[in-house]
C-alpha cells in the first residue's frame, strides 16, 4: 500500500489557489485511475485505488495546509506504514509554472503543508514537486500562493494535471525519473 497526499486547504473558496495544486493531481489521478467513493477518515478525504499493480490511497487533509502533518499520520498509522510509502503532491514556488520534479526528502522551503508533515513525521519522504513560479519578491508570496490561478494558466494546469495522471503509473512503480520525463515530454505535445 502506498500513501499519496495532496496538499491544500479544504472549502470552495480555496479550490482554484495555486496552493491546492496537490489537491487537484489527486483528484485527477483519482478520475483517471477510477478510484473508489471519497471516504472521511483520516482528518481528511481518502480514496482507495490501484494504479497499475499497486494499491494507492489518495488522501487530501481537512486540516488546513498548517495541520497537514495530523491527517498524513494517522493514515500512515493505520495502515502501519512507515515514510518510504509516503508521496506529497505539493505547490512549488522556486520551479517554473507547470514543472513537475519528483525530490527525495529535504527541507521544506517555508511551505507549511511540508513543515507539519516533517513535524510530525520527518522530512524521509518522497515530493512531487508541482511548480507554480514565484511572485518575483517575498511580500508578494502569500497573496500569489492563496490567489487563484490567472485564466492565462488554465490550459497549461490542465495539461500538466493530465500528464500527472496519465503518467502516475511510473511513480506507482517506484521509477520517479521515467515520470518526470514522460511528464515534461506530454507537456511539450
Amino acid at each position: 500500500m502506498q500513501i499519496w497526499v495532496g496538499l491544500g486547504n479544504p472549502g470552495p473558496r480555496y479550490a482554484l489557489h495555486r496552493h491546492n495544486v496537490g489537491f487537484m493531481a489527486v483528484d485527477v489521478i483519482a478520475d483517471m485511475h477510477d478510484f473508489g467513493p471519497v471516504q472521511k477518515k483520516f482528518a481528511g478525504w481518502a480514496q482507495e485505488g490501484r494504479i497499475g499493480s499497486q494499491k494507492v490511497l489518495l488522501l487530501k487533509p481537512a486540516t488546513f495546509m498548517n495541520e497537514s502533518g495530523r491527517a498524513v499520520g494517522e493514515a500512515l498509522r493505520f495502515y502501519k506504514l512507515g515514510t518510504d510509502a509516503l508521496t506529497v503532491f505539493h505547490d512549488e514556488l522556486d520551479l517554473a509554472p507547470f514543472k513537475v520534479k519528483v525530490k527525495q526528502g529535504g527541507g521544506h522551503a517555508g511551505h507549511n503543508g511540508l513543515r507539519s508533515i516533517d513535524q510530525y513525521l520527518g522530512p524521509d519522504f518522497r515530493r512531487i514537486r508541482l511548480g507554480i513560479g514565484h511572485p518575483g519578491h517575498k511580500d508578494r508570496v502569500n497573496g500569489y500562493v492563496l490567489g487563484n490561478f490567472a485564466k492565462a494558466e488554465e490550459d497549461d494546469l490542465a495539461a500538466m494535471l493530465g500528464a500527472i495522471g496519465a503518467e502516475a503509473e511510473w511513480l506507482a512503480k517506484g521509477d520517479d525519473v521515467r515520470f518526470m520525463n514522460d511528464v515534461a515530454l506530454r507537456m511539450q505535445g
